[in-house]
């Protein structure tokens, strides 16, 4: 079945919902997604997002920004940045106005906490500069992204924007270097759909599954990357992988740092706030890389709870009414997955995979780059987690991911509505569908011997292991070639369930190819990238390496394997120093 819209959207989460806001007003739009829109990840996100509006105390956009430019490592792209922080507070007031129910002031202004790496500038008696933690993240209880999301949705509706739920993306169809749709198959009864467009936008969120223990829903298996990556389009920075401090243990699921925001402790089993050895000034409003670090070096070094791999982070002394008030679904989490009480236990928590920094090279207004030079790809665009801007460089802070989805997927649009205009349809090519049917075709008439759950099992814990927090040349070599066998291994993986309603078996075999595909590409980076760097700490290179490193890697795949390439970082403002906090 062939469907024929002016503007494909992948992805239902911020980026592609407010892209769908901006264009639907002017063009027939359609929002293809693997969930229903609600459900997509950036629901998930609770602690708020950030623009220096000062509500609460004195802030300013130039500190945003150097917060920004310094959290990244100094591997963010500074034009970006800038773009994006001054843009930060019209946005929120924007989305105040759609209806987003933010949490108030006694004045009835938006409220802001503190959030890891925000800080403003303070002079002391003695005339001395220094940063302190600054209340930047606008935010609505610990709901923050549930309530965009269905804010947005809400939007969309009203501007009759055509959603195809659950149908997942296979390809896109890209000839001469310009994109011409997508196609994709329907989970309802497996049948392939063809959708012609004159442009579309990914907005297929991050790739958090390839690891064992992440805060990622399970639909974060990095789709749209890896379907990016095989029509030739290169992958920048995948070697940077956030990992979040604080993610529910054992299963992960993500503690917002709201909690610290709101004046958690992290402790030790001796009971020590030990953030005070690695980030004294800010303690744990460190930036993520930071105190995620701190919190493994704790375990590595046998002071986990109870010989454990996991520390504490301690509420009690925040109280019942203000748990109640600022952190509900924290609270409700620990009680359910825990079995503990925020109000008179500490959490257990321990660093979980979260987010990705690198993605689909993008420039700043959503145009999606066929290589190192900033060349593009005709009517294909990309915002959100799976893009790369560079916004985050090599750290994302906290808040900043929200306002990179919304502030991105509003540009972006606005960049479609104009390229929409004055551009026509091309044709689809002959073959258009051609492979993807062939796939399915094999899939349930052959009888693999490989079983894609004992796969996926050992991908998630080996690159856990091996491409984790720590680093180092030997882990990278064997999850490499570890990597390489499972690649082996899949192409004689075996569908069981041969049925086509609602076959996610299937659905989950392909999204196992795709985590297969942009894993090795990760590997690859950090084995060639022999520093450390925001999220990426290589123990045996121990420092930064400006003079060889401050670049960003364009993987691009060919028939002789992966070639890296790179790219200099644009630093406009502030040149690279020390990270101190």
């Amino acid at each position: 079945m062939i469907h024929k819209y002016d503007l494909v959207i992948v992805g239902a989460g911020l980026a592609g919902l407010r892209a769908a806001v901006e264009t639907s007003k002017y063009s027939d739009v359609a929002v293809i997604s693997k969930l229903f829109p609600t459900r997509s990840h950036s629901g998930a996100a609770q602690g708020g997002i950030a623009a220096a509006l000062g509500n609460e105390e004195s802030d300013k956009i130039e500190w945003h920004i150097f917060d920004t430019v310094k959290g990244s490592d100094y591997l963010g792209d500074q034009n970006a940045i800038e773009m994006m922080i001054n843009e930060a507070p019209e946005v929120i007031y924007e989305l105040e106005h759609m209806g987003v129910p933010f949490s108030r002031t006694k004045e009835g202004r938006i409220a802001q906490r503190k959030f890891g790496g925000h800080t403003k500038e303070v002079i002391g008696e003695d005339g001395k500069i220094t940063r302190k933690p600054v209340l930047r993240a606008c935010y609505s209880a610990d709901r923050t992204g549930h309530v965009i999301l269905h804010t947005l949705y809400e939007q969309c509706v009203k501007q009759n924007v055509r959603f195809f739920s659950e149908y997942f993306t296979l390809s896109l169809i890209l000839q001469d270097d310009i994109c011409r749709g997508i196609v994709a198959f329907n989970l309802l009864d497996g049948e392939i759909h063809i959708f012609h467009s004159k442009a579309v936008m990914f907005g297929t969120g991050g790739y958090g599954r390839a690891y064992k223990i992440t805060s990622n829903a399970y639909a974060n298996s990095g789709d749209g990357v890896a379907i990016a990556y095989r029509a030739g389009i290169p992958l920048e920075d995948m070697e940077f992988v956030q990992f979040h401090p604080t993610g529910l243990y054992p299963l992960g699921i993500l503690v917002t740092e709201g909690a610290r925001g709101e004046g958690g402790y992290l402790k030790n089993k001796d009971g020590e706030r030990f953030m005070k050895n690695y980030a004294p000034t800010v303690m744990e409003l460190a930036p993520r890389d930071m105190v995620t670090r701190s919190i493994q070096t704790e375990i590595n070094e046998g002071r986990g709870i109870d010989g454990k791999d996991y520390v504490n982070l301690d509420l009690t002394h925040l109280g019942a009414a203000k748990l109640k008030e600022r952190l509900p679904e924290i609270t409700g989490f620990a009680k359910t997955y825990a079995g503990i009480d925020p109000v008179t236990q500490p959490i257990p928590i321990l660093p979980t995979a979260h987010y990705s920094m690198g993605g689909i090279p993008t420039d700043v207004y959503g145009n999606v780059c066929k290589d190192e030079k900033g060349n593009l790809v005709k009517g294909f665009y990309a915002a959100g987690e799976c893009a790369c801007i560079s916004v985050h460089g090599a750290n994302r802070l906290g808040t900043n991911s929200l306002l990179d989805a919304v502030v991105h997927g509003r540009r972006t649009g606005k960049a479609l509505v104009k390229y929409l205009k004055e551009t026509d349809f091309m044709p689809l090519p002959d073959d258009t569908g051609k492979n993807d049917k062939a796939y399915f075709q094999k899939m349930y008439k052959e009888t693999g011997t490989e079983n894609a759950d004992s796969i996926r099992i050992i991908l998630k814990s080996e690159m856990t292991k091996k491409c984790g927090v720590f680093r180092n040349e030997t882990d990278l070599k064997e999850i490499l070639e570890i990597v390489h066998q499972l690649r082996e291994r899949f192409k004689n993986v075996n569908l069981s369930g041969k049925g086509k309603v609602f076959n996610t078996e299937l659905m989950e075999i392909i999204e196992l190819g795709n985590l297969l595909e942009f894993s090795e590409v990760i590997i690859l980076g950090a084995l060639a990238r022999t520093e450390c760097r925001g999220a990426h700490w290589r123990i045996d290179h121990p420092k930064r390496d400006d003079e060889n490193w401050l670049k960003h890697t364009f993987a691009f795949k060919t028939d002789k394997g992966t070639e890296l390439k790179y790219r200099p970082v644009i630093i406009t403002n502030y040149q690279p120093q020390e990270r101190k906090y």
